[in-house]
């Protein structure tokens, strides 16, 4: 349901929310390590490397003065997963995985020279960059035609596969969640 915490929930976990309007109560265990209460370095040290997050708004959260390449290279230089040297390779590979033609171009473009399904496709790279053992998907459907929506979620269903990986899909479309879901927690 809207307005019902979704997405707030999805930038508690990351440690993404503003805490002057957020109070968070309970418990989030990430192998065995208590994340609700962490902030500045420790929480940086997981995000992006244990959580990986598809934001709702490829566009918003995509930077629009930086090409493609070099947000994927930003994202592997901070968590330091990868040796500088595999940067590029690295690079080339996540963008096949998401199934992105012709990487070599997609590189140097910039986030509005890609339609909305190969953003989505591009922020799924960012977010399995550092090979997480969680995955966020806040509405990574929203958006796309019916065609792509189905692409995309057969993308994460099969990253999360390969990769062993959690996956909290974050939607209000009964119809995927039917489709996809294991385990299934309304918030109303």
């Amino acid at each position: 349901e809207s307005g019902s915490g979704k997405s707030t929930f999805a930038t508690a976990v990351m440690g993404l929310h503003n805490p002057n309007q957020t109070q968070i109560t309970g418990s989030i265990l990430l192998d065995d390590e208590e994340v609700i209460g962490k902030t500045g370095d420790s929480m940086a040290s997981i995000r992006g490397s244990k959580v990986g997050m598809i934001f709702q708004n490829p566009l918003t959260a995509l930077n629009p003065l930086m090409k493609i390449g070099q947000q994927i290279k930003e994202m592997l230089a901070v968590h330091d997963v990868y040796p500088e040297n595999q940067y590029e390779s690295r690079i080339f590979q996540l963008l096949e995985q998401v199934g992105i033609p012709n990487p070599k171009r997609v590189v140097n473009q910039f986030p509005h020279q890609l339609s909305g399904g190969m953003r989505q496709r591009v922020m799924i790279a960012i977010a399995i960059a550092n090979d997480p053992d969680l995955i966020i998907a806040d509405e990574p459907t929203t958006a796309l035609d019916v065609t792509i929506q189905a692409q995309i979620l057969d993308l994460i269903l099969e990253i999360q596969k390969k990769k062993n990986a959690g996956v909290i899909l974050i939607t209000h479309d009964l119809g995927v969640v039917a489709e996809v879901a294991d385990t299934v927690a309304v918030m109303y």
